[in-house]
């Protein structure tokens, strides 16, 4: 029977965006606060996806021995240390963190079954890389505060109950929204980034988290005056919205995932999306958050 097991692993190291062939305007014009020597750091978490049968044991593998092969060929060469000069690919591609995620299974796919890479740079930024070349996957999170009522116009306020139940109390209710979306691309070989980082956030900023924070969602957003905002809604809306602003930044958007509650949660994908890979669904605890 197959079986995917995950292993945790951890290291804190710093690196800094700098491109020797740009000059210093055009490095911060591209990479911000990221270029300032002699740069800085960041607690890693990393998810090593394994894939395999289950052996007379109850085990896909030895986790004694996942864990050393980890240490050897990862976090005992990378913690506490300045990524840049760590490993020598990162002189010729930034350690960007999907590109340091690629790296990680480079060095680990011919000793461990591996499926998939997870690497958080902190809890709202993190990369999968599934071992496809050059295409690898960023995720950020953010949040918004909202209020929205459960309800269709055309329906009664008893009917509209009947569906909705306390959701469809004439003055709404609110949540917390927990909003991550995820991008597919193309690592670029110099730069490690599979799109502006920079840009990627304003665009979930602009589009997203100004005009939905503190709103009344079925009011305040035009869209929802003819349609309920459910949490599935509000997803297939936020997907459309970012569409071209994420392919006009180089990327694809691949995916949307709204946590309403932590009971209540679902996810979109991308309109061009037909690679739905269960593995990026699976979302392993960040420790510390």
């Amino acid at each position: 029977m197959k079986c995917i097991i995950d292993r945790r692993a951890q290291f804190s190291a710093s690196h800094r965006y700098y491109l020797p062939e740009l000059s210093e305007a055009e490095n911060i014009e591209r990479f911000g606060a990221c270029t300032r020597f002699p740069g800085h750091g960041h607690n890693y978490v990393l998810y090593v996806s394994m894939l395999g049968d289950l052996d007379e044991y109850g085990m896909v593998l030895n986790l004694s021995d996942v864990k050393h092969v980890i240490r050897q060929e990862v976090t005992s060469q990378l913690d506490f240390s300045y990524l840049n000069d760590a490993w020598p690919e990162f002189q010729q591609t930034l350690p960007t963190t999907e590109n340091i995620a690629r790296s990680i299974w480079k060095r680990l796919e011919s000793h461990l079954p591996i499926v998939n890479i997870r690497l958080y740079e902190h809890p709202e930024l993190w990369a999968d890389y599934l071992g496809n070349n050059m295409e690898a996957y960023l995720t950020i999170s953010t949040h918004f505060s909202a209020a929205h009522r459960l309800a269709r116009p055309d329906l009664s306020f008893e009917k509209n109950c009947e569906i909705y139940g306390k959701c469809a109390r004439p003055n709404g209710h609110g949540h917390n929204y927990h909003l991550e979306v995820t991008i597919k691309g193309e690592i670029d070989p110099r730069t490690g980034m599979i799109a502006d980082l920079v840009a990627f956030q304003k665009a979930v900023d602009d589009y997203v988290v100004e005009p939905f924070d503190h709103t009344f969602l079925n009011k305040d957003i035009p869209y929802f005056e003819k349609v309920v905002p459910t949490a599935e809604n509000i997803a297939v809306h936020i997907r459309d919205l970012l569409e071209d602003p994420i392919q006009q930044i180089g990327a694809r958007l691949y995916k949307v995932k709204l946590i309403e509650s932590p009971n209540n949660s679902c996810e979109v994908f991308g309109a061009s999306v037909s690679d739905v890979m269960p593995l990026l669904m699976r979302e392993p605890a960040f420790a510390g958050a």
